[in-house]
């Protein structure tokens, strides 16, 4: 199935540093790399080398054509990358010694989509087929407008609530097919700070969404539309660079959804992407291929996971 992808497109300023800037403080980088980035990014390149059929759809500011470029290198169709002349978004990214992250992020060009490009990139996805899944961020403007249009269309949608604002708990969710947070995303719409309690919380809310709630080192929970909970831990990896790794899993994780697996075969998949992911450094550098991912499934490279399930009244 195919992948429309409202995503964001930014160039990431990555500072290697012992630890992180605390108020006040001024030090010296280890290091500086400039990588292709933002969410969106990453996602079309997470679900492209997964072996999905990848459309993005996102402004390109000026000077910013390498991420385009990176876009078509890792199999992205990128018809609907639209160069104008205003400033593009980036990211300034600290990581520190054990491979984690705080990242500083300037919106631009990624928070000028209009609805007049927003409709005319619907109609040139589906004149090239039927059905398909809508994938979205929250670093983008007009993620409601985009969520309504999809359903208005038939098409599925993903949503990934990053970077979570007090704005989303205002959009349509329960349009949703898949919403996608980690603990802290999750527990704001949920209104709770108990890890059990976000699952029941939003199935109360959004009764016929499905939630993919990741935990970092914890694991993750799948709560289906139906309301079977899957629980899986993670693999314990050295982390050199944790950025992509959340946007390696969501790649994944479509991917085992739009391709018939089973959750748990999925939620393996999407792990293993993940270990994988964090590593190398980078950020869309460091998304595994699928072969790679397979083999390291077929040779246990990072040992057994457990996998639970149970039914959520």
């Amino acid at each position: 199935m195919r992948i429309l992808n409202f995503g964001s497109l930014n160039i990431d300023y990555v500072y290697a540093v012992d630890a992180f800037l605390r108020p006040g403080e001024t030090k010296a980088a280890k290091s500086l790399m400039v990588n292709c980035g933002g969410k969106g990014l990453n996602q079309s390149i997470a679900a492209a080398k997964a072996g999905n059929d990848v459309w993005h759809a996102g402004l390109l500011g000026g000077a910013a054509e390498m991420l385009r470029d990176k876009l078509a290198q890792n199999g992205v169709d990128v018809r609907l990358v639209k160069p104008v002349p205003e400033q593009a978004g980036h990211a300034i990214i600290q990581v520190d010694e054990s491979g984690q992250n705080c990242i500083l992020l300037y919106g631009g060009t990624n928070r000028m989509l209009t609805k007049e490009w927003i409709d005319a990139a619907f109609d040139a996805f589906q004149a090239e087929g039927e059905g398909g899944l809508v994938l979205l961020q929250n670093e983008t403007n007009l993620v409601p407008y985009i969520i309504e249009q999809a359903a208005a269309r038939g098409l599925s949608t993903a949503l990934n609530a990053a970077p979570m604002d007090d704005g989303v708990r205002e959009y349509p969710l329960d349009k949703l097919t898949w919403l996608i947070v980690n603990e802290v995303e999750g527990g704001a719409l949920a209104g709770t700070e108990e890890e059990d309690a976000i699952l029941p919380a939003l199935r109360k809310k959004y009764p016929h969404c499905g939630v993919l709630l990741t935990l970092g080192a914890h694991g993750a929970r799948c709560m289906e539309p139906e309301g079977r909970v899957t629980r899986w831990g993670s693999y314990r990896v050295r982390a050199v660079d944790t950025t992509a790794a959340g946007d390696t899993f969501t790649g994944y994780f479509l991917y085992g959804m739009l391709h018939g697996l089973s959750i748990p075969d999925t939620l393996r998949l999407a792990t293993t992407a993940s270990a994988l992911c964090v590593g190398r450094p980078g950020a869309a550098d460091s998304v595994p291929e699928k072969a790679e991912v397979d083999a390291a499934i077929a040779g246990e490279r990072f040992g057994a996971l457990f996998i639970g399930q149970e039914e959520m009244q």
